[in-house]
């Protein structure tokens, strides 16, 4: 199937492409020249473990396309993703002119060619709707740009054209909601092992060819374990499906700032939060998944999406006071880090704190609402020189919202001089640093583990003091 995908961020980039290596031809659209000439040459602008080389194989198989030319994209889309961002304003509403710009747009490019127009962006409640009358007003103003170019041309009158005589049809098209529930950091791995595919419409047509499109993926194509059933397809009206992703990332929210609250309390009664996360996971009815207490959640999607959920229920009269607790929870979350670091050390004022990890979650370069951030900050008020290392942000060499904090090349530099250090962000080599060479250079060798991550033998072994979160 023809495929345009407008926006090339996490989502887009990631949907284009994974959609290609399906077999789909695909033009994927952004307005970042600099952005556009760099995936032409096959180099992905950002960091997702196997994007890289899906998108070189796509190029090569004259799958996939890049360009900034908006028209083009409409004109070869038989399905137009919209994913562009929606990122949170300072109340909590989602800032969408990004989305009403491209639903413009796309209403400015129609022809009678019938398209299925979908949001894949994380839209507020109710944007299906919205989004179609913005793509009709695009249109009108297209078609009205198009018959003053005939009357000016021509001996037709205003009168006729108004009767119905327009130069452009009626466009022809459905909006359909596909909300994504990729991780960063295994992105490809979850396009094409889905847990469900959601699709919102009240159009059986628009239905079908969206589950020709995902059929590949529904079938297990490309998953790896080929032995599992097809991917279950929810398909609902377009408000449900828009709240599905917005109650997802919410319920994961929660569950997270429960586990830290439980942590926190085990803290003092002497409990171990670790044994008691495991108890509870065992429970087919609990889970084990997002019950690992530590410095919070961030990132782009659970921090936006909580908050909007919360301003969509203030819109309508309802306070979410769970939602509400589960934010208050988190940052509260983001400080235990500082009172862990004032507990040992005392006054931090004058000395050196080294952060293992900057990004918000491993496998990516993603710096968004990232708790280090608040640990930096923090710790730069209470005048504590702040040192880090991250493997992707040594390796790209991104300072941007880092002008507090030294980064270093590698864990050694980090080490060296550090009063303290706190692991931030679980990366998987953290694991296996030297651990025993890093305390020697250090002046007070703590490790503050800030998600349970590392082996508390080994660290003590090695001539660590040992501080974890909700360890008793």
């Amino acid at each position: 199937m023809r495929v345009c995908v407008i926006g090339t961020g996490y989502v887009g980039l990631v949907t284009g492409a994974c959609l290609a290596h399906a077999g789909h031809h695909v033009i994927c659209v952004d307005n970042n020249e600099e952005k556009v000439k760099l995936m032409q040459t096959g180099q992905s602008p950002i960091f997702e473990p196997g994007l890289s080389d899906i998108i070189n194989t796509a190029i090569q198989a004259e799958q996939i396309e890049f360009t900034t030319d908006l028209a083009a994209g409409v004109a070869h889309g038989q399905i137009l993703f919209i994913a562009v961002g929606t990122p949170a304003l300072p109340n909590g509403e989602s800032d969408t002119r990004y989305v009403e710009a491209v639903a413009r747009g796309i209403g400015a490019h129609l022809t009678s060619d019938y398209k299925v127009i979908v949001n894949k962006s994380t839209v507020p409640i109710g944007s299906g709707d919205w989004v179609r009358m913005l793509i009709l007003e695009g249109f009108a103003e297209q078609r009205a740009t198009a018959n003053a170019a005939v009357l000016a041309g021509t001996g037709v009158t205003e009168e006729s054209l108004t009767s119905g005589k327009s130069v452009l049809p009626e466009p022809a098209f459905d909006v359909v909601s596909n909300p994504e529930f990729l991780r960063e950091g295994c992105a490809v791995y979850d396009t094409f092992n889905p847990d469900r595919i959601v699709l919102g419409s009240t159009s059986a047509k628009a239905i079908e060819l969206m589950q020709a499109l995902y059929a590949p993926i529904v079938e297990r194509h490309y998953a790896t374990d080929k032995s599992l059933p097809p991917v279950p397809v929810v398909i609902t009206d377009l408000s449900s499906a828009e709240m599905i992703k917005y109650a997802a990332n919410a319920f994961l929210a929660t569950k997270i700032s429960f586990i830290n609250e439980v942590a926190n309390i085990c803290e003092r009664v002497g409990a171990d939060v670790v044994e008691v996360a495991k108890g509870i996971g065992l429970d087919s009815r609990v889970g084990n998944k997002f019950l690992q207490a530590g410095i919070g959640w961030g990132g782009s999607c659970f921090p936006k999406d909580v908050a909007a959920l919360i301003h969509t229920a203030d819109d309508y009269g309802y306070e979410a006071q769970l939602l509400k607790a589960a934010v208050s929870v988190n940052q509260h979350q983001r400080i235990v880090a500082i009172e862990k670091l004032q507990q040992v050390l005392k006054i931090l004022k004058g000395k050196t704190v080294g952060l293992l990890g900057l990004t918000f979650k491993p496998d990516t370069d993603d710096l968004r609402d990232a708790p280090a951030l608040n640990i930096i900050e923090q710790l730069a008020r209470l005048g504590t020189k702040v040192k880090a290392y991250d493997p992707i942000i040594a390796q790209s060499g991104m300072r941007h919202g880092l002008s507090d904090v030294i980064v270093e090349t590698d864990p050694e530099r980090l080490a060296d001089g550090c009063d303290a250090l706190v692991l931030v962000t679980d990366w998987k080599q953290f694991r296996q640093l030297d651990y025993t060479k890093m305390a020697t250079l250090m002046h007070t060798p703590v490790m503050i583990d800030g998600r349970n991550f590392l082996d508390r033998a080994a660290l003590e072994k090695a001539g660590f003091r040992y501080v974890g979160v909700g360890r008793g």
